[in-house]
């Protein structure tokens, strides 16, 4: 069985309010091993509906590379670690990647 078959691979990913935050974020899901890599990157331009009026924001994107097992524990630490009311939790198969990355991906979550 090929690396990619062995386990569905994911990226999950959250906006937050500044660098300081997220690099924490990314910290943390790296210090409990429920992430091989996490990119950290902005400031981006957020424009989005919140409670019924358009609000815009200067955030801060982290993508977590992950499996689909770590899934639920990602989750659970990014609400018990955000600052927003409603953080946003987006995961994503990787449907296909190299071989010699996925390999390295699922050995740093072994």
């Amino acid at each position: 069985m090929n690396v990619v078959d062995a386990d569905r691979f994911l990226c999950v990913s959250t906006t937050l309010d500044s660098n300081v935050a997220a690099n924490a974020l990314a910290d943390k899901l790296l210090e409990l091993k429920m992430a091989a890599c996490v990119q950290v990157f902005g400031p981006v331009q957020s424009i989005y509906r919140w409670k019924g009026k358009i609000e815009r924001a200067e955030e801060w994107v982290c993508v977590a590379k992950t499996s689909h097992t770590h899934l639920a524990d990602i989750q659970e630490t990014i609400v018990l670690h955000h600052p927003y009311e409603e953080p946003e939790i987006i995961a994503t198969e990787i449907v296909g990647g190299s071989e010699s990355y996925l390999k390295w991906l699922a050995d740093q979550l072994a």
